[in-house]
């Protein structure tokens, strides 16, 4: 099974997930209660996370997460609820990610 390492805010938190799971709706409520999330379907950014370790595992970002980032795709920036966890995975979920330039690429995607 794949190991999520969260750090968030200076908290480390490190679960094994089932292969496959969307972080927020399938592993996240239950293995990381504290994960911040909101509208689970890639509206309202709340979940932005920095992916640190593991991006290459990943599916390649998706339409919700190009027009709701804009850039900072660039930067590893990807929304926790439109992730599906198939390998290892590190992220950082820090409060000021939801910072100007996300809140600009959400303004300014159409």
């Amino acid at each position: 099974m794949p190991t999520v390492r969260l750090i968030q805010d200076g908290e480390i938190i490190e679960q094994e997930v089932k292969e496959n799971s969307n972080l927020v709706v399938l592993a996240g409520i239950k293995q990381f209660p504290k994960l911040r999330y909101g509208c689970g379907i890639g509206k309202c950014t709340k979940c932005v996370s920095q992916i640190s370790k593991g991006a290459e595992q990943l599916d390649p970002p998706n339409w919700k997460e190009e027009k709701m980032l804009g850039d900072k795709l660039d930067e590893g920036f990807r929304l926790t609820c439109q992730l599906t966890v198939k390998d290892d995975l590190e992220l950082i979920q820090n409060k000021n990610f939801n910072m100007k330039g996300i809140q600009y690429s959400k303004a300014t995607a159409k």
